[in-house]
């Protein structure tokens, strides 16, 4: 109990109380190479070292860039013929294979194992807090894969590191040890939308039509982890660009294939380029706050990135508003005139199109965006310029 005394001290006079980051100290003290930066130009050529954590002669990297917050990024390499340490965490995780061929078992304490196979490409999502083992397959190269996870959030909500990783509650909703849960047949949803707990390859992954974002684009989203984890893949045609849109800074994403830049920018500050190619990952901003992103295609072939891993999927509600809200329209993909985050290519600064006319008369190559853009000097491309989005969701124009 505390009482007022006439000797009490002046408490504008004491030291002021110091705020604790846990997830920030956890990371410091963790024995492992630390990124940072506004993006990463290549997953490939980050350098890793030893990660006492994940086993023997595993190495890896812990990054965390600009625009994370609740989430973080690990890469793993793992030597020739070599296995990480069996391990479970709270957190969850959602992994790509750069490169490499092995397997991964899976399984809750005196239950069968789930094993699967992996190659370069294959996208997946960890049961929660099941223990898991990864095998390099190869006895002459490494494999390497990176993961986006929401550690940070987890740590700063539990404010405890055994809770994530020595905690020995099993969920067996969401992993049964069911013999198919890593090849069961995916389920299409209404939306584009994909429900599955392994990609073999992501490159082939079924893609549709998605008129409303514009750019010739097609894309899915998918439903990953028991519902713990929704991505997305899109593609977008040679000499076009995507609208932009807005929201924070935590969509991921991975280049699979293609050349080209993004612009992002946060109010009125200055906009922020990285030019990205395959392997590159970038975030949807680089700071708190919400940021206007938009992708560009200036290669010679179609573009395409996997953004990886944004909390859990829309299959559960997050709050009791959202549970009415139609599982199959997306703010993000809604013209701001409706109501919407969207930008259309009417109602962007031309200065945008300018930039990325002259990109392509730099590469020899010619903007087909005439039917899209009013002010287009180039051809005509791939769609009109005020395309519905109903008909791709609804079936109805």
């Amino acid at each position: 109990m505390v009482t007022a005394r006439p000797t009490d001290p002046d408490p504008e006079k004491q030291a002021a109380l110091v705020r604790l980051d846990v997830y920030t100290d956890w990371r410091d003290r963790e024995d492992v190479p630390k990124v940072g930066g506004i993006y990463i130009k290549s997953m490939f050529d980050v350098e890793v070292d030893l990660w006492p954590r994940k086993g023997d002669g595993v190495k890896g990297a812990l990054i965390y860039l600009d625009g994370d917050d609740d989430q973080d990024e690990h890469i793993v390499e793992l030597p020739p013929g070599g296995s990480t340490a069996p391990m479970r965490h709270m957190y969850t995780e959602t992994i790509y294979v750069l490169s490499g061929h092995g397997s991964t078992s899976v399984w809750h304490e005196g239950g069968e194992k789930q094993t699967f196979e992996w190659g370069p490409h294959s996208y997946f999502v960890l049961p929660t807090n099941a223990s898991h083992q990864f095998f390099n397959a190869s006895m002459s190269q490494p494999a390497r894969w990176f993961a986006v996870t929401d550690l940070p959030a987890l740590m700063r909500n539990w404010l405890s590191e055994d809770f994530v990783f020595e905690n020995n509650y099993e969920f067996k909703d969401r992993f049964t040890g069911a013999p198919d849960y890593f090849n069961a047949e995916a389920t299409l949803w209404r939306g584009r939308v994909w429900e599955t707990n392994f990609i073999p390859d992501v490159k082939k992954l079924p893609l549709y039509e998605w008129k409303s974002r514009g750019g010739g684009g097609t894309n899915a989203f998918m439903i990953m982890g028991s519902g713990m984890a929704e991505s997305h893949m899109s593609r977008f045609e040679p000499g076009h660009y995507k609208k932009a849109h807005r929201h924070g800074p935590g969509a991921h994403l991975y280049i699979t294939e293609g050349v080209g830049y993004v612009l992002t920018q946060r109010e009125e500050e200055e906009r922020i380029r990285c030019d990205w190619q395959e392997g590159s990952l970038y975030l949807s901003g680089a700071g708190a706050g919400l940021w206007l992103h938009q992708h560009f295609n200036v290669g010679e072939t179609p573009a395409t990135y996997l953004v990886l891993g944004q909390g859990i999927s829309r299959k559960y509600a997050r709050d009791r508003w959202q549970a009415s809200e139609s599982t199959v329209l997306r703010g993000g993909e809604v013209s701001a005139k409706a109501g919407g985050h969207q930008t259309e290519y009417e109602d962007e600064n031309p200065e945008i199109h300018r930039i990325f006319e002259e990109e392509l008369k730099k590469r020899g190559l010619v903007c087909h965006m005439k039917n899209m853009v009013p002010w287009c000097e180039g051809e005509a491309g791939a769609e009109a310029a005020h395309a519905h989005f109903e008909d791709e969701h609804t079936g109805n124009e």
